[in-house]
């Protein structure tokens, strides 16, 4: 197992450390660090750094501790919540302006659904990770030659991770490609992908795709959770993948309690989608559920292991609630109701009934209201307007 050497200081001058176990856990159980000689030890219990120590004499920074695991010990901080930054209207601000924008908002990262290089360029430099999307179009390509893989990484992450002037942690092949024609190309350039970033020591990007509700042929009660039949050979070869990534690669799905709550609103309660019922609304023998994010999310670990996968975890690349477009079901007032939660539910490191204190990244959809995307709630999505004034405040 790797080994870290921290340096401290206190007042009884410097006292170098050894860490000798190596914490590589996703579960919520505790796990004790031994720090020999210094009577120091560190617990981690759900994903929580306790310090313990019997000498005055150390002081020991969590962050240091948290950045020596390689985000393996996770701490909740406004950046686990990014934003997703669509480009379909013609009345957005440049790119140099949305930079600007997420600095004085707070909003610590963004995911790309393509590699628009103006964008890349703007964001280069600024301490703005970028989750980058590569065109659900562009895959039949991609799948069938390697060497396009290696010409399409080149042209779009090389060029701006040099000197590390950006970081792009997590690479999507496609969106919502599964169930659907381009489904097959989905593993094959996963990895080419991983490969050929291994080859070239980038191995602090990692590789993933990004599903909809629409892989799942059922989703309620969420223990019900299952791949529809006609992808579940290809889902079994992705998570199979993903599970034996060393970095930890994620299954990205998007999660949207809304358009249930607006396809069936006598049934499914506005409280139970907008994360404020103050009882549980389904039970699923000893698990509880407050909201619908939680049912939706564990419906998708359930249908995992029923694929003979339980290691993988998900990140929310999408979740968000329409200002306009659907009468009464989508106000302003509604859209920073859910937004305000989802983004305290994260940020909360609660996790989910059925995997409590699992640590999930999470991504707002959308940055702005995009007027070329189909007339009605699509259009409505945005956190700000495209002259970059708020719809409702989220971030402050």
């Amino acid at each position: 197992m790797p080994k870290v050497d921290l340096s401290t200081s206190g007042d009884g001058g410097s006292v170098h450390l050894k860490l000798v176990w190596w914490i590589c856990s996703t579960s919520s159980s505790a796990h004790m660090v031994d720090l020999s000689g210094e009577g120091i030890s560190v617990l981690v219990q759900a994903r929580t750094v306790l310090i313990v120590t019997r000498s005055q004499a150390v002081l020991i920074v969590v962050a240091t501790i948290a950045a020596a695991l390689h985000n393996q010990i996770q701490i909740a901080e406004a950046d686990d919540i990014g934003v997703c930054y669509g480009m379909l209207g013609d009345n957005l601000p440049p790119a140099t302006d949305v930079v600007n924008l997420y600095k004085n908002y707070g909003i610590g990262k963004t995911r790309l659904f393509d590699p628009n290089p103006a964008a890349l360029n703007d964001l280069k430099g600024n301490n703005i990770p970028v989750y980058l999307g590569i065109r659900n179009e562009d895959l039949p390509n991609l799948a069938a030659s390697p060497d396009a893989v290696t010409a399409w990484l080149a042209t779009n992450v090389e060029p701006y991770i040099k000197d590390e002037n950006l970081g792009i942690p997590i690479i999507t092949v496609g969106n919502e490609v599964i169930p659907g024609p381009y489904a097959e190309n989905v593993l094959p350039v996963m990895q080419s992908l991983q490969n050929i970033l291994r080859s070239k020591g980038l191995t602090g990007i990692t590789v993933s795709t990004v599903l909809s509700g629409d892989a799942l042929a059922s989703s309620c009660p969420p223990s019900s959770g299952a791949f529809k039949q006609e992808v579940s050979e290809t889902m079994k070869g992705i998570l199979n993948f993903l599970s034996q990534q060393t970095a930890g690669s994620p299954l990205c799905i998007n999660v949207y309690p809304y358009f249930a709550y607006a396809s069936d609103p006598v049934n499914v309660g506005l409280d139970y989608a907008q994360f404020t019922a103050t009882e549980p609304v389904v039970i699923g023998g000893d698990l509880k559920y407050y909201n619908l994010f939680d049912a939706m999310v564990d419906s998708f670990i359930w249908a995992m292991e029923k694929e003979g996968v339980s290691d993988v975890k998900v990140l929310i690349s999408e979740s968000g609630w329409p200002s306009a477009g659907n009468g009464k079901l989508t106000t302003p007032q509604l859209a920073a109701t859910y937004n305000k939660n989802f983004k305290d539910h994260i940020l909360s490191l609660k996790g989910t009934p059925k995997r409590p204190n699992m640590y999930i990244e999470g991504f707002i959809f959308a940055t702005f209201n995009e007027n070329q995307k189909p007339a009605g709630v699509e259009q409505n999505f945005g956190l700000f307007y495209p002259n970059m004034e708020p719809v409702y405040p989220v971030f402050t």
